[in-house]
C-alpha cells in the first residue's frame, strides 16, 4: 500500500509495471475500490506503467467530511498525477471515475493524451435521485441500497452464479461517509459542456445489461467528442472489469494499439 499525502486528502495507490512504461491510470466507480480491476491486469501488455488509486472516501485512502464536489474529486487525480510525475496518460474512468476523467481532460490536456469513458456518462441520474439515495443511507447504511445497486450492476447471468457477493460486501464496507460525499459530487455535476469541447482519443465502453449507466446513455456521452470509439460488451453490466475481464482487457489493448501507447 502507498499513500500520497495530498494536503486535504490522502491517497491510497498501486503501481504495476515499469517506472518507465508509458502510463495508463484507471479510476473506478461509486462503492467499489481499485481492487475491481485485478482481474483485468492480467491481461494487458507488458510494458504499461499501471496506476490504480482509491478515491476520496473509499477503500484505504482517508475520508474527509461530506458531501464532495466533483471538482474536489479532480483535484485529487490531478495531483495525484503531479504527484507521480505522469504526463500522457490514457485515463480509464468508469462510472464516476468517469466523470472524474472528463473533468480531468479538460482541466489538464498535459496529464491525459487520450481517454476511455466506461460506463459512465456527463451526467448519471438526477440530483433528486441521488438525494433519495443519500437519506436512504443516512437512514439505514450503505447496506439499504446494496441489493438494488447488484441488479443494476452486474448481469443476471453473473447474478446467478453468486458471482456478485465480493462486490456486495466491496459496496457495503466502504466507509459511508465517502460513500455519501462521492453521492453528492455526482449529483452536482452536469459535463455535457465542457465534455462537447474535448479534442483527444476517446473510447466508450458500455455494458448491454448495466441498470445504472444504459448503453444508450454512454453513447451519447462518447458522441460529444469528435472522432470518438464506442464499444458495446454483450452480457455484461456496470462493471465489465469484473464480469469480463479478458474482453475488457482486449478492447483496452486493440484501443492502446491503436493510438500508439504499447
Amino acid at each position: 500500500m502507498m499513500i500520497a499525502d495530498l494536503g486535504d486528502v490522502k491517497l491510497n495507490y498501486r503501481i504495476d509495471g515499469p517506472t518507465d512504461g508509458a502510463p495508463i491510470v484507471f479510476a473506478n466507480s461509486l462503492g467499489t475500490d481499485l481492487h475491481i480491476w485485478d482481474a483485468v491486469l492480467p491481461y494487458m501488455p507488458d510494458g504499461l506503467r499501471i496506476i490504480r488509486y482509491d478515491k476520496r472516501g473509499h477503500g484505504q485512502s482517508s475520508v474527509p467530511p461530506a458531501p464532495y464536489s466533483m471538482g474536489a474529486l479532480v483535484r485529487d487525480a490531478e495531483a495525484l498525477l503531479d504527484h507521480l510525475q505522469v504526463r500522457d496518460c490514457v485515463f480509464v474512468g468508469l462510472s464516476i471515475g468517469g466523470m472524474i476523467a472528463q473533468g480531468l481532460a479538460v482541466k489538464r490536456m498535459d496529464q491525459i493524451r487520450a481517454l476511455v469513458l466506461s460506463n459512465t456518462a456527463a451526467k448519471i441520474a438526477t440530483p433528486s435521485i441521488w438525494q433519495e439515495r443519500i437519506q436512504a443511507v443516512r437512514k439505514g447504511g450503505i447496506e439499504t441500497l446494496a441489493d438494488a445497486t447488484m441488479e443494476r450492476w452486474f448481469s443476471r447471468e453473473f447474478r446467478r452464479a453468486q458471482n456478485h457477493l465480493p462486490w456486495r460486501d466491496m459496496m457495503v464496507s466502504q466507509p459511508v461517509e465517502g460513500y455519501l460525499g462521492c453521492c453528492a459530487a455526482i449529483a452536482g455535476t452536469d459535463f455535457y459542456t465542457p465534455t462537447s469541447g474535448l479534442r483527444l482519443p476517446t473510447l466508450g465502453i458500455a455494458g448491454s445489461e448495466d441498470g445504472s449507466t444504459p448503453p444508450d446513455l454512454v453513447r451519447e456521452t462518447i458522441d460529444l467528442v469528435p472522432g470518438s470509439r464506442f464499444r458495446l460488451m454483450r452480457r455484461a453490466g456496470h462493471l465489465p472489469c469484473v464480469e469480463k475481464p479478458a474482453e475488457y482487457a482486449e478492447i483496452l489493448t486493440g484501443f492502446l494499439t491503436e493510438i500508439g501507447h504499447v
